[in-house]
């Protein structure tokens, strides 16, 4: 009897501890995606050209490898959180800009805001309500990520027709199941840090949107 108390005692910390670590990251997460949206913004009026984006992205770039994986058990990992998810917001400025300026420019940001927060809040309540394990796609994931790596250096190089696209869509393919990949190891206790779980997140919808919106302008036949 006492060691089933012990075991109930363990699962009910468990899933107590396993909630605590899924709430902290999608209030840290929502939170970070509204800081991201209104540095965006303000890049957007300040007009800020490509060089400045392209160098915020490095930057960002830089903190996830360098400076947030030494900080995700302290405070300054929120900090560093949100000067990453700044950054990248920001650097969206100038082709936000660049699609907004076409005829049907705001439409296509709005089918691509749309789309993600469908398959972001789709994906995320499946993997929530079903509580299934997704951890058997770690292996697809890392080689798809790989062949997309490689697809994007040979664009390059190679004008090959329809690669960009190829390209687009198989990073919104990823994107989705990396969501359902990362919610589930919340869930199922492979990720007990929530700056971290916040952080592969953020990537992943960022990620999302950014070739959810390139599709969207190739086909309404503006490539």
């Amino acid at each position: 009897m006492a060691q089933f108390d012990q075991v109930t005692s363990t699962r009910t910390e468990s899933a107590l501890s396993t909630n605590k670590v899924l709430r902290n990251t999608y209030m840290l997460l929502s939170m970070t995606l509204v800081f991201s949206a209104f540095a965006a913004v303000v890049s957007m009026a300040l007009n800020l050209p490509q060089g400045a984006s392209l160098i915020m992205s490095l930057a960002a770039i830089g903190i996830v490898w360098f400076v947030l994986p030494r900080t995700y058990n302290s405070s300054m990992g929120i900090v560093w959180t949100f000067v990453f998810a700044g950054l990248l917001g920001a650097g969206l400025g100038p082709m936000l800009n660049f699609y907004l300026s076409l005829p049907a420019g705001p439409s296509m940001v709005a089918q691509a805001l749309g789309g993600t927060a469908v398959v972001t809040f789709g994906l995320s309540f499946y993997a929530l309500t079903t509580k299934k394990d997704f951890s058997f796609l770690g292996g697809f994931l890392m080689v798809g990520l790989i062949v997309l790596l490689v697809a994007m250096v040979a664009s390059w190089f190679l004008p090959i027709p329809g690669l960009q696209i190829a390209i687009s869509a198989g990073v919104v393919l990823l994107m989705s199941l990396m969501i359902l990949f990362d919610t589930s190891r919340i869930i199922n206790g492979g990720e007990t840090n929530y700056i971290r779980a916040t952080v592969s997140l953020y990537l992943d919808i960022y990620n999302l949107f950014v070739h959810l919106l390139h599709l969207v302008y190739v086909l309404t036949g503006n490539d």
